[in-house]
């Protein structure tokens, strides 16, 4: 298929002549925020890692886990860089990108710059800043990502089975040799960790009496490798972004194929389990086949050690790769019958009344309303039940209204809202590594109750910005152990929900190996690069597909800019016509002696369009709002802008470019 576009000039056009007397303060504040992220992502950079790129880590990794850490830090990096971050932001991420994969390489994690073998919790974390490198330059980055999806597409490389579609193993990669779980004889639980998430396989004698010595007792880690160390499990789900990807910057149907047959057949899987997702299938094809029939029990599973925290964003990001790739939303059956489910199984309590397991994260959500009495879901189940009961949290079912704009998707939210004692307009300035977390609010602010949100969304993210840089002060240029390898995901300061918010029009991106999801994103023309042009504010106030509204500011008091409206993340749904504000008399400047402004008159027009790109000229000093019908998913998914006309090459140069 042809990535080629018209050329912009080829794009329906408005121009602005509304003229800006007073900015409001969401666009002073964005601006301000895309300046205090350009300073801040150079500190960080200054602080953390070397000229090559890599980050300043000079210990070992002693087991399969931490590769996933070092790539964490950039994930957002080319992302800011797409909304509108500086010009040399995309090739300092290409540049970590490389330092990293060459520094793991070196550490033993890597094989031809693909993870040996690994669990997709923390894969798909790690290809989060692949992703957005392909979204901003698919002709350097896709060779080397249609070479990873080759991994799971060709079962040449053992990772797939195609006669029984499962994924063959729980960790799994670029190195078939990598087998089991972990290395050596005795799974290396931590007392902490026993204590949090108890025992896989607690079924079994061999999980009982402990935790052991990491040194003795080898019984249940050979259990563990027996029955969890192969087979599939749903935390394999995650792959299909990885192939989503690939389609994206391909047009190859058979990465498409992939998807809906392996997709498919977890769908078929948990139609057949009574519309729960099962966690777990063994190399013969049947869910259970080494757990004693059970559908339970899985590697990163649902009874150990996250369940729905893992299982439910796996599910997620296959669910809309299926949806994305083949136009039918049938598939989104793979997380909604799980999720109504846990929904229907919900618990009014106060979270400090929870058996919760993931304290951490919610002790800075919830704040003081850790003590108001609020929906809580079973996140596990096991033997005895479900428990380990959490509030509902909203990026699943938030992804899955955006994606369809459905009522029945938007009611599960609003019933959401209406069971939750926690006031859905709350605004606090955390910073989870997800860089996630306020879509609640968000929703809100979208459903016409917090008009304020904007503001105080940008108030937020600058807090965290600066609290990050302190961080940065404190712990930039200690040599950091392997304990602590966390430190730089913990000073990242690039935040960007904020932005993804009020400018795209769409949610974080789902953090476990998700693609990014928007209803509009912008190019600049002058520069003819993706992200809005300097002193362009915007701000979507609706994600309704017969009126997606954005308001667009140009700052400059000098300077005329040039924004390409796209419609979607990928250029995936069709502009069908827009209405726009004009103002077409400059009778408010008044006479030559007046010393006063009136009110600009300001009406509405429209334009008739049929495409995935419009034309918006800002003269210096203006704002226009838009009012766009968008037929949704109306087109093939392309990472090609309005600038491009080549296909992407199909092979890399060897190293990162």
């Amino acid at each position: 298929m042809s990535f080629a576009s018209p050329s912009p000039d080829a794009h329906p056009r408005v121009r602005a002549t509304v003229p800006l007397l007073e900015p409001p303060g969401w666009a002073v504040s964005q601006r301000a925020l895309f300046d205090l992220l350009d300073h801040a992502w150079r500190r960080f950079e200054d602080a953390f890692t070397g000229p090559d790129g890599r980050l300043t880590y000079h210990d070992r990794l002693t087991s399969r886990d931490g590769a996933d850490d070092f790539y964490e830090v950039f994930f957002n990096w080319p992302q800011l860089y797409l909304l509108g971050g500086a010009d040399d932001l995309l090739p300092a991420s290409e540049r970590h990108w490389a330092g990293v994969t060459a520094q793991l390489t070196e550490l033993g994690m890597l094989h031809g710059e693909f993870e040996r073998g690994y669990d997709w919790f923390h894969q798909g974390e790690s290809l989060l800043l692949l992703y957005f490198l392909c979204m901003a330059a698919p002709d350097r980055w896709a060779g080397r990502a249609l070479r990873f999806a080759e991994l799971y597409v060709d079962p040449a490389h053992g990772n797939y089975d195609p006669g029984r579609r499962v994924i063959t193993r729980p960790h799994n990669g670029s190195d078939p040799g990598r087998t089991g779980l972990f290395d050596g004889d005795v799974y290396p639980w931590l007392p902490q960790e026993a204590r949090t998430y108890g025992f896989p396989l607690e079924w079994l004698p061999e999980a009982q009496d402990g935790p052991f010595p990491l040194s003795a007792d080898p019984r249940l880690g050979q259990q563990m490798r027996d029955r969890m160390g192969v087979g599939d499990t749903a935390l394999n789900l995650a792959a299909t972004g990885l192939v989503l990807n690939a389609w994206i910057l391909s047009g190859e149907e058979r990465y498409r194929d992939w998807i809906a047959e392996y997709v498919g057949a977890w769908r078929e899987r948990t139609r057949d389990n009574g519309g729960l997702i099962p966690d777990n299938v063994g190399p013969d094809g049947v869910v259970g086949s080494l757990l004693g029939g059970r559908w339970y029990g899985g590697h990163y599973g649902w009874s150990w050690p996250h369940g729905w925290h893992s299982v439910g964003h796996a599910a997620c990001v296959a669910a809309l790769a299926a949806a994305t790739a083949t136009g039918d939303d049938g598939y989104l059956s793979l997380v909604t019958t799980s999720l109504d489910t846990l929904i229907g199984l919900g618990k009014v309590m106060p979270h400090t009344e929870a058996d919760s397991s993931l304290p951490s994260k919610w002790t800075a959500e919830l704040g003081p309303d850790r003590h108001t009495p609020t929906l809580h879901l079973p996140f596990r189940h096991n033997d005895a039940g479900w428990f380990d009961y959490n509030p509902a949290t909203p990026p699943v079912p938030v992804a899955l209204w955006h994606h369809t704009a459905a009522p029945a998707d938007r009611a599960r939210l609003e019933r959401l809202r209406e069971a939750d004692g926690v006031d859905w307009r709350t605004v606090r300035p955390f910073r989870a590594k997800e860089e996630s977390g306020h879509e609640k609010a968000w929703f809100a602010f979208l459903a016409g109750d917090d008009p304020g949100y904007p503001e105080r969304i940008l108030a937020a993210a600058q807090a965290q910005v600066r609290h990050r840089l302190r961080r940065v002060e404190r712990y930039g240029g200690l040599e950091v152990p392997e304990a602590d390898i966390h430190v730089w995901q913990q000073c990242n300061p690039v935040v960007t929900e904020a932005l993804v918010q009020l400018t795209w029009g769409g949610p974080q991106v789902l953090y476990n190996g998700g693609l990014q999801q928007a209803r509009l994103r912008y190019h600049d023309a002058g520069a003819r690069r993706a992200g809005l042009p300097a002193d362009v504010a915007a701000l979507v106030t609706s994600v309704d597909p017969g009126a997606t509204t954005v308001e667009l500011v140009n700052l400059s008091p000098d300077a005329d800019r040039t924004v390409i409206v796209q419609a979607g993340a990928f250029a995936e749904h069709t502009i069908t016509g827009v209405r726009y504000t004009v103002c077409a008399d400059d009778g408010w400047i008044g006479d030559l002696y007046d010393y006063g402004h009136t009110e600009p008159v300001v009406s509405e027009a429209e334009l008739p369009c049929d495409g995935p790109f419009l034309t918006v000229c800002l003269p210096a000093s203006t704002r226009i709002r838009l009012t766009l019908r968008l037929g949704l998913r109306t087109r093939r998914p392309s990472y090609r802008g309005p600038f491009d006309t080549a296909s992407p090459r199909q092979e890399p140069t060897g190293t990162a470019p």
